[in-house]
């Protein structure tokens, strides 16, 4: 077996945490749409995010197998909780790989105890998928600068403290021209949408951010001016392994749950487990997560080895989160009428399935990403 000793103790502290803590919580979180914070409290406190940080900078310096293990046991518990860990995972990689001594200190520690709790901001009305299209500006004021625009469908915009915002620092410069500023969401200028109501994923939060004549410091820039772009894809990979691991997660839980159903579940004078079509179905389920988890662990693979792992990264999460949404889809039929109605986990698992193919760029996106490399870098590579 490739996971070595640190690999199953991490795994095995994740899932001990999400059954005791995290599922018997998850039907109450959607139904209210709550956000948990106490809950990340209590994970920030058992090393539970930010966990690629380096040991030298107080973090459990784990690679990115450990985080895709992390995320799939997370997520087998509730997707939303896992969709925190996963942010926090990409705020906390940008902090160690661009951030200067000072910005690490300032707030590395506790965004990892989830103290300060985090927002990360690309999206525009009018910039999804194509991040070239982004509007928001930063101009020069001094020494600081004015930050001016808007942001939607940003993860935890109605409760977030910091936001990492991309903005235009160069008009003519294309993706050459834009910056990442650290901004204090509580800073004048800075306004807050309402929560959106969500299809699934109910306790992860998303909203609108409006910035007008918002004054930054010089030390709000992160990294270097004109970078922000190529900073922020480049913690899309690891990004899109944990939402594989998230998606494997998911189809997991469907798997566990729609195996228990139907092997009490009596039609017949006989468990429906014992007719063909139900059986096809749970082995289709449980060849295509295994065949997920081990495309997101190749990808984390990768990504640790040091190689040029985007495309690995894209077929991972692209395959994970169709088969998330599909293999959902075959536990609500084992289900049979009692799977549409809410309260049964696995109605709950096939909307929060949904959004993987959504998020950290959407599945076309990640098809046309495999192409390019393919015909960038040939069939073996």
């Amino acid at each position: 077996m490739y996971l070595t000793d640190t690999h199953t103790q991490v795994r095995d502290m994740a899932r001990d945490f999400a059954e005791g803590s995290v599922r018997p919580l998850a039907e109450a979180l959607d139904r209210d749409e709550r956000f948990p914070k106490d809950l990340y409290t209590e994970m920030g406190g058992l090393g539970l995010f930010g966990i690629g940080v380096p040991e030298a900078m107080g973090g459990p310096g784990f690679d990115t197998l450990a985080y895709a293990l992390v995320m799939e046991e997370l997520s087998r518990g509730c997707a939303s909780v896992a969709d925190q860990c996963g942010l926090i995972e990409l705020i906390s990689t940008l902090l160690v790989r661009h951030g200067t001594e000072d910005q690490r200190g300032r707030w590395l520690s506790d965004v990892m105890a989830a103290k300060i709790l985090v927002a990360y901001c690309i999206t525009e009305p009018g910039a999804g998928s194509d991040v070239s299209g982004i509007r928001t500006e930063a101009a020069r004021d001094g020494a600081g600068w004015i930050l001016n625009g808007g942001k939607v469908w940003i993860h935890n915009a109605p409760v977030a403290d910091l936001g990492f915002v991309l903005a235009r620092t160069d008009r003519e410069a294309g993706h050459r021209g834009m910056s990442i500023f650290m901004v204090d969401l509580g800073a004048d200028g800075v306004a807050r949408g309402p929560r959106e109501s969500k299809m699934g994923q109910k306790a992860s939060q998303v909203g609108t951010l409006t910035f007008t004549d918002v004054r930054l410091p010089a030390d709000a820039l992160l990294g270097d001016e004109g970078r922000g772009f190529h900073m922020m894809m480049g913690v899309l990979d690891k990004g899109r392994v944990g939402i594989a691991a998230l998606a494997v997660g998911i189809g997991q839980a469907a798997l566990e749950a729609a195996l228990d159903y139907a092997t009490t579940r009596r039609q017949f004078d006989r468990e429906i487990s014992e007719f063909q079509g139900v059986q096809w179905m749970l082995a289709d389920m449980a060849k295509d997560i295994e065949a997920a988890r081990l495309l997101a662990h190749s990808a984390a693979d990768k990504i640790d080895r040091g190689g040029n792992a985007t495309k690995a990264c894209s077929m991972a999460k692209c395959f994970a989160g169709d088969m998330a949404v599909a293999r959902t889809a075959d536990a609500v039929q084992i289900f049979g009428g009692s799977g549409y109605i809410r309260g049964f986990e696995v109605e709950r698992l096939y909307r929060d399935a949904k959004v993987t193919q959504i998020y950290e760029g959407t599945n076309q996106i990640q098809r046309a990403i495999i192409a390019r490399e393919l015909v960038r870098h040939g069939a073996r590579a």
